[in-house]
C-alpha cells in the first residue's frame, strides 16, 4: 500500500498544476497518477490558445470585459462569482507560465502575443503558434519534476475508497504489472479531463477521453453538475472529427458551403465566423441539413474552411500544426484546397460538481476535482475557445492549494481495512470478467453507444430521439454486465482497461440524456428541436444528478449564481 499527503488523479494542465502547487510546499508528500506518459495528455493537443486580459495587443480590454464575455457565452448559466474570480486570475497564471518557460509567440514588442477567439471583444488570446497546450503541459512537467512530483504512470483509477463521508484513499489498476494497487491519501484531485470519446470517432478528445473521473466521483456520492451541456467545436476534420483550432478562424480563415458562400453572415452578421462556438456548429449543421453541406449525405456531408487568402506566411508560421493535420486525414494542403471540416464532439462543459470554487472542493470530504472533469461552473452552457487552458492554468493551481491545505490541517482516516476489501473486490472482478467465454464484446457496447449519443443526444435534440437514447443505454448498461473482455494476461491488459472505460462511459452518457430530458429549453450548446427558446423562468439553473443505492440516477437543481450581469439575449 502506498501513502501520501495528496493524490492528483490526471496528468493534463490542471493535474499538473495541481501536482506542482503542493510539491511546492514543504513537507507534504504527492503523487501524480495517470494512465498514460503524462505529456501525452489531452491539453497536449489544444491548439489555439490560452485566455488572459494582458493587454498586449488590445489595450482597452478589461477583466471586467473578459467576465461579461464569458457569462455571455455560458449562455447565463455560469456562476458570476466564480466566473469573476477565474478571470481575475488568468492573467497572473499566464505570466507565471511565462516565467517558468513557456515558450509563447511575442509581439513586436517582445510580449506575449494575443489573438482573436469566438466570442470574445477583443484579442486576450495568448499563444504557442498552434500548439499551446503542449507547451503549456511540457513547461508545467518539467516543474513537477524539480519539486519532486511522484509519477504513478500507466496506473489507472478504479474507485475512490471513503470512510464516514470522508475520502481517504484510491483503488487503481497497475497496467504495467497487472495488479490492483491501494492508495491512502489525505486528500484527492481529481483531473482527469472530459468523456468526448462516448461519441467515438466524432470527437477531437484523445481515446484516453473516458470520464473516469467523473464516474468515479459519481460513485463515491458526489453530483455530477450540468452534464447536458456538451460543447461541438464547429471544425472537425471531416472524416475524423481531429481538431481543426479556432485558430484558424481567429486569423481570418472563412467558411463556405457548397455554394461557395460564407453562410455565417446569416446567423452572426456581426462576428460572422468568430461567433460563440455553439452558434458556429449549429449553422454548419443546419446548412448541411438543408442541402448546402459538400462530400454527400449522412456523416460523410461536410463544409469547407477556407485559408488560402491568408497566404503562405501566416499558414506556415501560425498555423503549422493544422496544416500537418489536414496533410495527414485530410489528404489537403490549406495552401491550396479549403479544407473538408464537420463539427465534433470536444468539450464537456458539466461535471464534477464543485461547491466551492476558492478551493475546487466537491461535497465530499477530501475530494477536490479541476479541468474539464470538474464543473465549477465557469463555462455554463458554453465554453469560450481558450477558456479551457485558462480554467487549467487557474484551477489546477487552486485545487492543488486547497487540497495541500486540507492536508496540512487534518489527519489521515484509517482506511486500510476499507481499502482491501475494495482491492479484493476488484481483483475477483479481473478474473471474472476476463474468464468469460461469452458476452456481448465490448467493442460492440461501445460503437452502440456513440450511435446512440450522436444520433439523438448530439447537436440536435428532441424528447422522442433523446428517450430512445436512454432506453438504448439502460440496455447497453445490462449488456455490460456479463460482456466479452477475452484476454486473461495481466501485464498491459488493454482490453481489461477498456472494459474498465465503457463502464465510465456509459455512467457519463447517462447522465448526459438524463439531464438533456430534464432541460426543456434551448440554452448554449444544448439544442431542443422541440424547445427552441430559452426559458429563463423555468431552468435557469443548475441540474445535480446523483446515484442512488438503486443505481438509478436523482435528479435536483441549484439556483445559478448572479453578480451584476443579468440576462439577455445572445447576439453576435
Amino acid at each position: 500500500m502506498e501513502q501520501f499527503d495528496v493524490l492528483i488523479v490526471g496528468s493534463g494542465g490542471a493535474g499538473m498544476r495541481a501536482a506542482l502547487e503542493v510539491g511546492r510546499r514543504k513537507g507534504l508528500t504527492v503523487a501524480l497518477a495517470t494512465k498514460i506518459f503524462p505529456t501525452r495528455s489531452a491539453t497536449a493537443m489544444a491548439q489555439g490558445g490560452v485566455n488572459g486580459c494582458l493587454n498586449n495587443v488590445a489595450k482597452e480590454d478589461t477583466i471586467e470585459t473578459h467576465t461579461f464575455d464569458t457569462v455571455k457565452g455560458s449562455d447565463y448559466l455560469g456562476d458570476q462569482d466564480a466566473i469573476e474570480f477565474f478571470c481575475q486570475r488568468c492573467p497572473e497564471g499566464i505570466l507565471e507560465m511565462d516565467q517558468m518557460g513557456a515558450p509563447f509567440s511575442r509581439t513586436e514588442e517582445n510580449k506575449i502575443a494575443q489573438r482573436n477567439f469566438g466570442g470574445q471583444s477583443y484579442p486576450r488570446t495568448c499563444y504557442s503558434a498552434d500548439k499551446t497546450g503542449h507547451v503549456i503541459l511540457h513547461t508545467t512537467y518539467e516543474q513537477c519534476l524539480k519539486e519532486g512530483v511522484h509519477f504513478l504512470q500507466e496506473w489507472y483509477l478504479l474507485d475512490l475508497v471513503k470512510v464516514d463521508g470522508h475520502i481517504c484513499g484510491a483503488v487503481i489498476w497497475n497496467m504495467k504489472e497487472g495488479k490492483v494497487e491501494t492508495i491512502k491519501t489525505k486528500a484527492i484531485v481529481l483531473a482527469t479531463g472530459g468523456s468526448g470519446r462516448i461519441f467515438w470517432t466524432r470527437t477531437t478528445n484523445p481515446f484516453l477521453s473516458t470520464g473516469d473521473g467523473m464516474a468515479a466521483a459519481f460513485r463515491a456520492g458526489a453530483a455530477l453538475k450540468d452534464m447536458e451541456m456538451v460543447q461541438f467545436h464547429p471544425t472537425g476534420l471531416g472524416k475524423t472529427g481531429i481538431l481543426m483550432s479556432e485558430a484558424v478562424r481567429g486569423e481570418g480563415g472563412y467558411l463556405l458551403n457548397s455554394e461557395g458562400e460564407r453562410f455565417m453572415k446569416k446567423y452572426a452578421p456581426n462576428k460572422m465566423e468568430l461567433a460563440s462556438r455553439d452558434v458556429v456548429a449549429k449553422a454548419i449543421e443546419v446548412e448541411i441539413a438543408e442541402g448546402r453541406g459538400l462530400g454527400g449525405s449522412g456523416l460523410d456531408a461536410y463544409v469547407v474552411a477556407d485559408l488560402r487568402h491568408l497566404g503562405p506566411e501566416v499558414i506556415i508560421e501560425k498555423l503549422h500544426g493544422i496544416r500537418d493535420l489536414a496533410f495527414s486525414f485530410e489528404h489537403c494542403d490549406p495552401l491550396v484546397p479549403p479544407v473538408p471540416i464537420r463539427p465534433t464532439c470536444h468539450y464537456i462543459m458539466g461535471g464534477i460538481d464543485v461547491v466551492d470554487y476558492k478551493t475546487c472542493a466537491t461535497e465530499l470530504p477530501g475530494l477536490f476535482a479541476a479541468g474539464e472533469c470538474s464543473c465549477i461552473s465557469i463555462h455554463g452552457a458554453n465554453r469560450l475557445g481558450g477558456n479551457s487552458l485558462a480554467d487549467g492554468v487557474v484551477f489546477g493551481r487552486v485545487s492543488g492549494a486547497g487540497a495541500a491545505d486540507y492536508a496540512a490541517t487534518h489527519e489521515q482516516v484509517e482506511c486500510a481495512a476499507q481499502l482491501e476489501e475494495k482491492a479484493a473486490e476488484w481483483e475477483a472482478k479481473f478474473k471474472e470478467v476476463t474468464a468469460r467465454k461469452t458476452g456481448r464484446p465490448v467493442v460492440e457496447i461501445r460503437d452502440a453507444l456513440a450511435n446512440a449519443m450522436w444520433n439523438k443526444c448530439g447537436i440536435f435534440r428532441n424528447e422522442e430521439g433523446m428517450t430512445e437514447a436512454l432506453n438504448e443505454i439502460n440496455q447497453l448498461i445490462e449488456d455490460y454486465k456479463t460482456c466479452y473482455v477475452g484476454d486473461a494476461e495481466r501485464t498491459y491488459n488493454m482490453a481489461f482497461v477498456n472494459y474498465c472505460e465503457i463502464n465510465s462511459m456509459l455512467t457519463v452518457a447517462k447522465a448526459i440524456v438524463s439531464g438533456a430530458l430534464y432541460r426543456k429549453e434551448s440554452r448554449g450548446a444544448h439544442l431542443r428541436e422541440d424547445f427552441t427558446k430559452r426559458d429563463d423562468v423555468n431552468f435557469l439553473k443548475h441540474s445535480l444528478q446523483y446515484l442512488q443505492d438503486d443505481g438509478e440516477y436523482k435528479l435536483t437543481t441549484r439556483d445559478v449564481v448572479f453578480t451584476k450581469y443579468e440576462p439577455q439575449e445572445r447576439k453576435y
